[in-house]
């Protein structure tokens, strides 16, 4: 091939039959690739910028893409990047600050990607392959995942763009397909909710059942709760008198953080949660003591037997035995207590704009699109209705 002179196109047929691309077999008889000359580096070796097609014509329109880069002043640091690094570099970098947990979800969405179009160099891929990897995963995956993972591949392309490496976002032009449909949530009704409450006590967990079920406390709140507070004492020479209450501002996410600012809360205790923690306060004792040295003086309100955070892991799977001793089965999940709480505060007259206040939403309209299906023609207010639906 003749030496070519600055910004001087080069056009030419690859009999080598590596065609570097994870869209084409092995054995590929050849590919047509494209160059354009510029100039020379300090060390005085030739640069060049390469692209390759299946067609000439193709190869012809990324040059001309690639001039245009030029004109602006784009020049992509490394031609031969490709999608799986720019994940790799979108989760190293671009999620600074945000929990392990996270990270490793993202990867966990992103991987299926990666496996299939992980080896298309960035520039070169189009919208059809995401369509295509996204139609992949909605076939086995629920929307809900799909929505997701279209979102994280956006902002790992993001990330890509804001450092030079691609020029747009071809994530960002694709609408994700609809995937398969999850499992709705569930609620429980009074008289299973009665019956949940009297398996659930004596649990190490009864306590953990009553509050989420009864204050509309979200497990990850609950998790973090510690005994500074929760007062189930009454004060009664306070004006107006100050009734047995927990202080929910925290939570196991990143930094401690509650879900949103609204989610920081104050919730005066129905006489029932009051007397569950009450009992659970004092097999809390009995056990820190016959933990002797192995406790971990955290101040949790639910921990483990040796005073540590409980993991998810550990709720899911007692709640299921209370559920089952209950006799209703173990297809129930932790969070939905909350969605019970939500139904049943309904069911009883409370106003959507109430419940959204106890339920800590950032506004009303989160509690009718989250909960619309709990939801009641409505009309009054707080503990006193749950006081009045589990009387003691």
């Amino acid at each position: 091939m003749a030496r070519r002179g600055f910004r001087e196109d080069a056009i030419y047929f690859d009999h080598s039959g590596d065609c570097r691309d994870a869209r084409h077999h092995k054995g590929c008889p050849g590919r047509w690739r494209g160059a354009v000359s510029l100039g020379h580096g300090p060390d005085g070796k030739r640069i060049r910028r390469k692209v390759s097609g299946r067609t000439k014509q193709e190869v012809r329109d990324k040059l001309t893409e690639l001039h245009s880069d030029l004109e602006v002043g784009f020049r992509p640091p490394d031609s031969r990047y490709t999608l799986a690094q720019a994940v790799a570099d979108w989760l190293s970098e671009g999620l600074d600050g945000r929990s392990a947990k996270t990270v490793a979800l993202n990867r966990n969405l992103l991987q299926p990607v990666i496996d299939s179009i992980g080896n298309v160099i960035l520039r070169e891929l189009t919208t059809r392959d995401v369509r295509k990897v996204l139609m992949g995963i909605a076939a086995t995956q629920s929307s809900r995942t799909v929505v997701l993972t279209h979102n994280a591949l956006e902002r790992a392309i993001r990330h890509a763009e804001a450092n030079d490496y691609v020029r747009r976002n071809v994530a960002a032009l694709v609408k994700p397909p609809a995937g398969q449909p999850g499992r709705p949530s569930k609620s429980l009704t009074a008289d299973q909710a009665v019956t949940l409450l009297a398996a659930a006590e004596g649990s190490r967990l009864g306590a953990y059942v009553v509050l989420c079920l009864l204050a509309g406390v979200r497990t990850e709140e609950a998790r973090a709760l510690t005994w500074d507070h929760v007062n189930l004492d009454r004060d009664l020479a306070a004006d107006p008198a100050v009734p047995p209450h927990v202080a929910v501002w925290r939570s196991v996410r990143a930094h401690g953080d509650t879900k949103t600012e609204k989610s920081r809360r104050t919730l005066a205790l129905p006489e029932r949660a009051v007397q569950a923690l009450r009992e659970h306060q004092k097999r809390q004792a009995e056990q820190r003591l016959l933990a002797g040295e192995i406790w971990q003086a955290h101040g949790l309100v639910f921990c483990t037997a040796a005073g540590t955070p409980l993991a998810a892991g550990n709720v899911r799977r007692t709640f299921k035995k209370i559920t089952k001793a209950a006799g209703l089965g173990e297809d129930w999940t932790p969070r939905e207590l909350r969605t019970s709480f939500v139904s049943l505060m309904s069911d009883s007259g409370v106003p959507v704009e109430e419940i959204a206040r106890l339920a800590g939403h950032s506004s009303s309209r989160t509690t009718e699109v989250v909960y619309r299906r709990e939801l009641r023609p409505v009309i009054t207010t707080g503990a006193e209705v749950m006081d009045k639906v589990f009387s003691m």
